[in-house]
């Protein structure tokens, strides 16, 4: 039987070692590279063809956030497991909406990871044990809050648009990269908020977040 085959990512040494001696431990498991940062990651992937990426959030050059993203867009096969220190749900929505499949904090990870390999290789989302209460209950909430909200439906380019709000771009950066002019770009952004019926777009990209919401371009 072939091994599934896992690239790490993390800018400690040593941190990538204990990573892989856990690793080891399965039969089943395969690293066949790792990556001190994210543009050595990408490097890496373009000669290597892992079926899963473990990788941390904050590394230098090209951080796990940026990271993910681009592995979503150019190899959406491969399953994504963020390892981490930051403790804080945000970090898990904003990885969650770039296209990570699980999220595990390093102080879970001795008992964890395996398991967390596991789920993600299942095509299932993992959350670490020490956010799963904090996650589920913002999910709760949001549904509580927002169950009257109709279906929101939405044309690509409101879509692309959304992405990218999502994404942090100002209304410059996103006419720019999409070839329209900034009031154009405006409109869409009008009219995303008048759809999810939002006062403005921190509270939007909040409830995208909240949700997990993926959208499809």
């Amino acid at each position: 039987m072939n091994s599934y085959r896992i690239i790490i990512a993390d800018d400690h040494g040593l941190m990538r070692q204990g990573i892989k001696a856990m690793i080891c431990q399965d039969k089943e498991l395969a690293v066949i590279g790792e990556a001190a940062d994210g543009v050595e990651l990408m490097e890496l992937l373009q000669k290597e063809e892992p079926e899963m990426v473990i990788l941390d959030i904050s590394m230098p050059r090209m951080n796990g956030i940026e990271a993910v993203t681009e592995i979503n867009e150019r190899y959406p096969a491969i399953r994504i497991l963020i390892l981490t220190m930051h403790t804080n749900a945000q970090y898990f929505y904003h990885v969650i909406s770039a296209g990570a499949h699980g999220y595990l904090l390093k102080d879970d990870s001795d008992t964890e990871l395996l398991p967390a390999i596991r789920t993600v290789r299942q095509d299932k989302t993992y959350v670490s044990p020490q956010l799963v209460t904090e996650v589920t209950g913002d999910m709760a909430a949001a549904y509580r809050d927002n169950k009257d909200m109709p279906m929101v439906h939405l044309t690509s380019r409101e879509k692309q648009v959304l992405n990218m709000v999502v994404k942090g771009h100002t209304s410059k950066q996103m006419a720019e990269l999409l070839c329209i002019s900034p009031r154009t770009v405006d409109h869409y952004r009008a009219s995303l908020l008048k759809k999810f019926k939002m006062k403005n777009s921190v509270d939007l990209v909040n409830y995208v977040i909240s949700n997990s919401m993926v959208v499809p371009e």
